[in-house]
This record gives C-alpha cells, sequence and structure tokens, in this order.
C-alpha cells in the first residue's frame, strides 16, 4: 500500500483518539488537584507578551498574570504544592493542545474570536490589537494600497492571515500572500529581503521590532485592519475553572495591578535587551478594565 495511504489511514484514528482525549478531560480544578500539575502554555516569541527571555525561559505580559491565576488554583485546589509545567506552543498546535488536556491554559496572544469559541473557552478580554504591515523603513510602504505586486507574509494559524486575504481580494490589491512557522521567521523574511511586508498583530510587530539587529531599519505602518481582542484559552464547558480565570482578572483590574502591569511590559524597558515598546494602553483595553467583557471578535 503506497506511504501517503498509509498515513492517512494512520491518522484518522489518531484524529479520533484526539476528540475522544478532548472529550475525556475532567473539569481542570479536579485534573490538577489530583495530579499536583498544571500545564501552562507559553509562546516562544510573542513579546510582550510570552516570549522566552535571555536565560530560555518564558516571561511577559500574559505569562505573569498565568503565574496570578496559578497562584489562584493552589488556593482553590489547596495543592500549595503544586508544581507548574510549561509548553510551548505555536499558532498551529495551540488551540488542539488546549482541547485534549495536553494543556490547560495558554496565556499569550490568542485572538477571542466566534470561530475559536466553537472550539476553547476565553477569559475576559486582556488586549486589544489591529492587523497592521512590518516592512523595512525605506521600503515605500506606507499602507495596504502600496502592496500591489508584493510578497506579504503572515504566520500560520493566525487569524491575520485570513483578515489579510478577505482584504486582498476585496480591495483587489493584487499582493502575494504566504505563511511562516512563526512571528520571528515572518519578522525574518522581511528583514532578509525575502517579502515586502509581514502582516500581523501591531503590538507584536512593535516588539518584534524592538528586538530586531536594528530596529530603526523597520517600521510598522498601515490603518489597522481589524481590532480584535486577546484572551486567555482555556478549556470548554468548565465553568468552575473559567470563573477562577476571570475573577482573577477581573481583581487584577479593579486593584490597579493589572495597569502597573501592563506599565512593566508596553511602558518600560523589557528583556532581554532592555527596549521600551512605548505603546500606550488602547481606549477599547482601558473600557474594559470596568466592563470586564470577554466578548469575541466576529
Amino acid at each position: 500500500m503506497h506511504s501517503k495511504v498509509v498515513s492517512r489511514l494512520l491518522a484518522v484514528p489518531a484524529a479520533l483518539a484526539c476528540f475522544a482525549a478532548a472529550a475525556q478531560v475532567p473539569p481542570t480544578l479536579d485534573k490538577v488537584k489530583a495530579s499536583g500539575v498544571i500545564t501552562v502554555a507559553h509562546r516562544e516569541s510573542s513579546i510582550p507578551f510570552s516570549y522566552l527571555g535571555g536565560d530560555g525561559k518564558p516571561v511577559g505580559f500574559g505569562w505573569e498574570i498565568c503565574g496570578k491565576i496559578v497562584e489562584q488554583v493552589k488556593r482553590a485546589t489547596g495543592r500549595a504544592d503544586l508544581k507548574t509545567e510549561t509548553v510551548p506552543v505555536s499558532s498551529q498546535n495551540r488551540i488542539p493542545l488546549v482541547q485534549n488536556g495536553t494543556v490547560d491554559i495558554e496565556c499569550g496572544s490568542t485572538t477571542n474570536n466566534s470561530d475559536r469559541g466553537k472550539q476553547v473557552a476565553f477569559s475576559i478580554n486582556y488586549f486589544y490589537t489591529g492587523t497592521r504591515l512590518l516592512v523595512k523603513a525605506d521600503s515605500g510602504i506606507k499602507s495596504m494600497a502600496d502592496l500591489k505586486g508584493k510578497k506579504v507574509v503572515s504566520t500560520t494559524g493566525t487569524t491575520n492571515f485570513q483578515v489579510l486575504r478577505a482584504a486582498n481580494q476585496r480591495q483587489d490589491i493584487g499582493f502575494e500572500l504566504s505563511t511562516a512557522k512563526d512571528h520571528a521567521e515572518s519578522a525574518l523574511l522581511v528583514e532578509g529581503g525575502r517579502a515586502d511586508a509581514f502582516g500581523m498583530d501591531d503590538i507584536l510587530l512593535y516588539g518584534l521590532r524592538a528586538a530586531a539587529a536594528n530596529p530603526a531599519s523597520l517600521a510598522v505602518v498601515g490603518e489597522a485592519l481589524q481590532v480584535e481582542p486577546y484572551a486567555i484559552m482555556l478549556r470548554r464547558d468548565d465553568p468552575a475553572f473559567k470563573k477562577l480565570v476571570d475573577d482573577t482578572l477581573a481583581g487584577m483590574m479593579k486593584s490597579g495591578e493589572f495597569e502597573a502591569l501592563y506599565r512593566k511590559w508596553f511602558m518600560s524597558p523589557i528583556p532581554p535587551r532592555g527596549i521600551n515598546l512605548n505603546a500606550p494602553m488602547s481606549k477599547e483595553l482601558a473600557d474594559n478594565l470596568k466592563g470586564l467583557s470577554d466578548k469575541p471578535a466576529l
């Protein structure tokens, strides 16, 4: 039998097993209490939300919020000895790994939208961003209209790829759209001249620009195509755990702790190179410190 056919046949039971595993995952707090372990997903280059610091360990705004949630999980489960296991995830595998119980929570740069809400659950929104472009500063590209005949890259498995593809078709711009495995690779394609623009959430682009070897050689341009919220991702149909996560975030937002954390990661020098993103809090996020909404993007 042809090897490709065999691979496909093997993939069917593997996929069914994944769905079965997701269905059998117990409520998160019960699972964590029984095992004494909570598994937290992190990204490797989503600056400043969740990325690897100079020592190779995860750091960031979202990562610190996850730490606050873990502390509340310890109290709720009575497991002062609770251990935290970390798992790196990508845009492609983050949702399946939450669904099947491999990870219990993800604090990164994941957009909360209606389609994903059919697969996973989301917390109160903790950031708002929009799709813009990272280009070389001397490229002459200032807006989407300047992309005609250009090569544009976005990261595989992101909503940004879909937004860019739709805009390209709707506005008949005529750019060539491709994907890269992660944000760091996408940025390198622009820096190396193999792509003219990288379309991604603007705050991530500012972070990648700040971390580049020569930040002044890059620019973030264009009007935001679509404003979307980020939120913490967890499994669906787990109301007790969602309440704990939401209560933790709400408490931080009401006490001023959230704003202090925002200033630390968006308005101050951050590791590993001490660069300041200088990204003031958006009106949408400031409003949500009071609204405490988990409303998804469409």
